[in-house]
């Protein structure tokens, strides 16, 4: 590409160039290389109308020669609840390499994120899923999780009834999967359970789950936003992907949790620092934030695939 052009890539540009191996890959390597050098930063405001505004700075990946800004707008009622966008530059001189959707993005590195730490915390026999809240990153999440290890069952609970059963029909590939009126009722029979929706009350608490059984809780990334109970998140073996900021807006400091509270860090798990689970009947939780390095891995995998195939659109903003 010519200096100073900057390749616009849209959602259904990133639907074509992301790919599960090439995504999960970069993702598991973001988890375990060294940590980035300078602290992530999640700031997010409320608005005077529905929505909250919310930038993650600075995506870095030791090894990736760019960084990542990403700026959202989050209105639960639209559709998509989420829009913005992704800049990605290059981290020697400033250059705008790339622009993104980051509702692509974002779908993309949360399920496919979380589909790793599902697939690290459950048991090996775990298969029966539950998911509350059937929306694009519960959608990824269970297609990374396919990609990962086999699964039986599915039970889906959404608040619109028409979308769980056209979820549960696009995950089902042959296997059982059935509607619950409720979030307990999904997770009676369930040995995973996926919950992304954008509560403020806890859905799911301390006695609701059989034991041994793993948790992902994808909504609570701001301050105020609850899905698990402080008796089940004290109950159970909890997972983070970030101490700092999962005390400062995520699940811990929502419901008024320590550090002492979480046995540490998705890397931690994957590095070997420390265990998935201590006994098989253990209650496991993994509850991210987000983190601006996992919108630079998949910005940067895009961006190479872009640049081999040709996509994109190439603006030059500085003419």
């Amino acid at each position: 590409m010519m200096a100073d052009v900057t390749l616009l890539l849209s959602w259904s540009d990133l639907s074509r160039l992301l790919d599960m191996t090439s995504c999960v890959e970069a993702l598991r390597e973001g988890f375990t290389a060294a940590p980035p050098p300078i602290d992530a930063q999640r700031v997010s405001t409320s608005l005077p109308g529905p929505g909250t505004a919310t930038a993650l700075i600075p995506g870095l990946v030791e090894g990736i020669p760019a960084y990542t800004v990403k700026v959202n707008a989050k209105f639960p009622a639209s559709r998509p609840a989420l829009r913005g966008v992704v800049c990605l530059h290059d981290a020697g001189s400033g250059e705008l390499l790339a622009v993104l959707d980051s509702s692509a993005v974002t779908a993309w590195r949360t399920g496919l994120a979380a589909a790793i730490g599902t697939d690290a915390l459950a048991r090996p026999s775990a298969g029966a899923v539950a998911v509350i809240g059937a929306g694009m990153q519960a959608d990824l999440l269970l297609r990374g999780l396919r990609f990962l290890r086999p699964l039986e069952r599915l039970a889906v609970c959404d608040l619109d009834p028409v979308h769980a059963r056209s979820f549960a029909a696009a995950h089902a590939d042959g296997r059982p999967a059935v509607v619950a009126a409720d979030a307990r009722a999904a997770v009676r029979d369930a040995d995973i359970v996926v919950v992304g929706t954008w509560s403020r009350v806890p859905l799911l608490d301390d006695g609701d789950l059989l034991p041994g059984t793993h948790v992902t809780s994808l909504g609570a990334d701001e301050p105020g936003k609850s899905e698990l109970s402080r008796a089940l998140l004290m109950s159970a073996r909890v997972v983070v992907d970030d101490m700092r900021l999962a005390l400062a807006s995520g699940a811990l400091g929502t419901a008024g949790l320590t550090a002492r509270d979480a046995a540490g860090t998705l890397a931690d798990v994957l590095r070997g620092a420390i265990p998935a689970r201590t006994h098989d009947a253990e209650i496991t939780v993994y509850t991210p934030v987000g983190l601006p390095w996992q919108d630079l891995a998949l910005a940067w995998t895009a961006y190479q695939q872009a640049l081999r195939a040709g996509a994109g659109r190439q603006f030059d903003f500085l003419s």
